[in-house]
């Protein structure tokens, strides 16, 4: 089987199970069979979102799920049937080492559903516990070779969370560490693992501000022979002014028309939605301009749309315009 997967993939995840637990429900110890229960019906009602989403407009082949055995065989199940990509994790809740969750047993539950993927979800810091990474490399190569061999695709979610003297280096500033240490120590975690044998079809890794530490990373997983493998880039819970700096950062590059293939899709987009798209793209520049104040606000020339200030508006945001375009292409292709 081909190493990797790079087509478009959206993943729903919901494979939380300790910190649903005791975060959302307040349960502590060892759950009654009507707290499973109650469990299993709040994740239905996930996937149920899933279902509507996907009648409404979602394409598909490109949507995915992500739940547990625990609480969501049945959905992992039906999904199965209804045709969607399925994942399931194979680590234990709530520990910061990997583990198997079944044990030694843990080849028998992944084969009792076959899972498009099977996901993992590691902490791992290349300055961190030596004793600690190798063990967790051992078992995450174990699974690696297993299902490459029996043909199954492997997710890999990678955090780097900071040590205890790495924070006190950057000062106990945790954003100062995501900006300035993390991306390098991301690049040497791949790397570490990749050379233990630890092979993903698909990296999930927290979203990083700097395009050269994304490329960087991007030709890290993909580099001898890795061309295909894929990437998932996490929110880390960033709020919605952040997440949009980095669609617009993707925005840029793909406007740009450094991107091949998908550059010259943008360019055929562009010219099909010219009605519409410029004047749309120009007015989301204008509004970004004036700090998201109503256009009735905007000085009288713009607001009039006199042709003199429609053109110098078009050339002081070119690049913003530029971006909109691109934001437009991006979720049009969802």
């Amino acid at each position: 089987m081909r190493l990797g997967y790079n087509k478009p993939l959206y993943i729903l995840p919901f494979d939380h199970r300790r910190s649903l637990q005791t975060g959302m429900f307040g349960w502590k110890g060892a759950l009654s069979p009507e707290q499973t229960a109650q469990t299993a019906a709040a994740k239905q009602v996930i996937y149920d979102g899933l279902n509507a989403a996907v009648a409404a407009v979602v394409p598909k082949d490109r949507a995915g799920i992500l739940v547990d055995e625990q609480f969501g065989a049945a959905i992992l199940r039906e999904a199965a049937r209804s045709g969607y990509i399925t994942c399931a994790p194979a680590e234990k809740s709530g520990q910061e080492e990997f583990d198997f969750e079944y044990g030694e047993d843990f080849a028998r539950h992944i084969e009792a559903f076959h899972p498009t993927f099977c996901k993992v979800l590691v902490r791992y810091n290349p300055e961190g516990d030596t004793r600690l990474n190798q063990r967790q490399a051992t078992r995450l190569r174990r699974l690696s070779d297993y299902l490459h061999a029996h043909d199954r695709q492997y997710m890999f979610e990678l955090l780097v969370p900071a040590t205890p003297e790495q924070l006190h280096q950057e000062g106990g500033d945790h954003k100062r560490y995501d900006q300035e240490r993390r991306p390098a120590l991301l690049v040497r975690a791949i790397q570490a693992l990749q050379e233990t044998g630890v092979e993903p079809d698909v990296w999930k890794i927290e979203g990083l501000d700097r395009r050269e530490d994304c490329a960087k990373v991007a030709e890290t997983f993909r580099h001898d022979g890795r061309g295909e493998v894929g990437c998932i880039v996490l929110g880390r819970g960033e709020d919605e002014s952040h997440v949009h700096t980095w669609l617009a950062t993707a925005a840029r590059r793909l406007a740009s028309g450094t991107r091949g293939e998908l550059s010259d899709a943008f360019a055929m987009f562009r010219a099909k939605h010219a009605a519409w798209l410029d004047d749309f793209a120009l007015f989301m520049a204008l509004k970004e301009a004036h700090q998201g104040a109503a256009w009735s606000t905007w000085e009288p020339d713009i607001a009039r749309r006199t042709p003199a200030a429609l053109d110098c508006w078009s050339q002081c945001l070119a690049e913003t315009v530029s971006c909109q375009h691109a934001l437009q292409f991006l979720f049009f292709r969802q």
